[in-house]
């Protein structure tokens, strides 16, 4: 693997969040082509410095929990805590799981939901990650607010490869994502149905900055079919774009939406 000794570093850690039950050292080198006794010394100083654990019994190498609390330290700091009262009470009004994306360059990284289902089935996402552009409601809505040409160049850059699971009527070309960009601008939000997902379906729109009206982050809600069917979903857009103006204002008082 090319690339500077902190690049090195960096995609060891990337890599380890993918893998909660950690890593051999071994696999770790050839995954990242560089050689043993080089991961062994990256390995040995993160472990010095607490970012990586190596578990006592199989000797694998895992994240510690520095990263994590220093991901949220930063949240906190930077004024995301602001938006949450907000998620709070959309999530009730809706009963289903509600999440906020910060736009930053060109990815759409979800950082705060809040779940407002109390019982039943429940959709429940990992927080942090990067929003798949090509299948998700929220990456749906995000593009919509794009030429198709960039849109096509934006989801070409982050890859459309979906993981297993994906839903059985995500898109399966650039036609029928494009047509999917096209409603989305028609009604103002995008919505996807057992696309991201088996048995899930989700809404989605655009936060701007009330200032120069710059896309800064998505708000979505998203839940079991079974709960949200299409009639279910565009009810809850009305409700949910309501509350992108409320966050459009809100955000500004958050470093995270200054980017």
């Amino acid at each position: 693997m090319a690339g500077s000794q902190i690049e090195r570093v960096l995609r060891v850690l990337e890599s380890l969040t993918d893998e909660p039950r950690g890593v051999a050292m071994q696999t770790l080198a050839e995954q990242l082509g560089i050689p043993k006794s080089a991961t062994h010394r990256l390995l040995a100083e993160l472990v010095r410095l607490g970012y990586v654990r190596q578990n006592a019994e199989n000797s694998r190498y895992q994240l510690s929990t520095k990263l994590v609390a220093m991901g949220f330290q930063y949240l906190a700091s930077c004024g995301a805590d602001s938006v949450q009262p907000i998620l709070d009470r959309l999530a009730q009004e809706a009963g289903e799981l509600v999440r906020l994306g910060v736009v930053e360059g060109e990815r759409l990284t979800w950082v705060a939901k809040s779940q407002g289902a109390r019982s039943g089935l429940r959709y429940d996402p990992d927080m942090g990650r990067d929003a798949p552009l090509f299948y998700t409601a929220s990456g749906h809505a995000l593009l919509a607010t794009m030429s198709d040409a960039r849109a096509l160049s934006q989801v070409e850059r982050q890859g459309i490869v979906a993981p297993e699971g994906v839903g059985p009527n995500a898109p399966t070309s650039n036609v029928e994502l494009l047509e999917r960009l096209r409603l989305a601008r028609e009604h103002g939000y995008a919505w996807v149905e057992e696309s991201s997902a088996v048995g899930t379906s989700a809404i989605a729109a655009v936060v701007r900055s009330p200032l120069d009206q710059r896309v800064i982050g998505v708000l979505s809600v998203a839940g079991p079919s079974a709960r949200l069917p299409q009639e279910r979903l565009h009810q809850l857009a009305v409700l949910m774009l309501g509350y992108t103006q409320e966050l459009s204002v809100a955000c500004q008082a958050s470093e995270l939406f200054h980017t």
